[in-house]
């Protein structure tokens, strides 16, 4: 885990209707700055866990799943401790010319930094599994249309 977009917390796992999900007690937007979306993975009491921040207003909250909670033995109402980093859209491991590219185009660098890691990394493979450079360039230039369009993938 990168330790320095790192949060840690203990919370109260609370339960409206079907919805469980533990209450972020610091503003993602304070702490990681502004983003379309905050991508986390981390640890609740020692167990790994990723997510998407979601948010009601002011207040941000990390849903837990009906599925998790129950195979890690976590109840509603039980005071968890939480570890939370930011995933980053990791820029520097791009390559040059696909970082080049993001970078003349706010809204498209915003949307791809917005993506979840999955989504990026799909992008990435695909360009790089191209064989030839005219292909490869081909491929980035369709991934920012894409980008500038709001689509996630091809």
């Amino acid at each position: 885990m990168n330790q320095t977009n790192q949060e840690s917390f203990d919370a109260i796992v609370k339960k409206e209707g079907s919805f469980m999900f533990v209450g972020i007690p610091f503003s993602p937007r304070e702490v990681w700055g502004a983003k379309p979306r905050y991508s986390v993975s981390g640890t609740i009491n020692g167990i790994s866990v990723r997510g998407t921040l979601g948010a009601l207003g002011q207040e941000y909250f990390l849903r837990l799943g009906a599925a998790w909670m129950r195979d890690n033995g976590i109840e509603p109402g039980a005071t968890v401790s939480v570890r939370l980093v930011l995933e980053d859209p990791q820029i520097d491991n791009i390559a040059p010319d696909i970082a080049k590219a993001l970078s003349k185009n706010k809204r498209a660098k915003t949307f791809f930094d917005g993506l979840p890691t999955f989504y990026r990394k799909n992008f990435i493979r695909w360009i790089e599994s191209a064989k030839r450079e005219d292909t490869r360039v081909r491929r980035i230039s369709e991934m920012m249309e894409l980008l500038k369009e709001g689509k996630r993938e091809k």
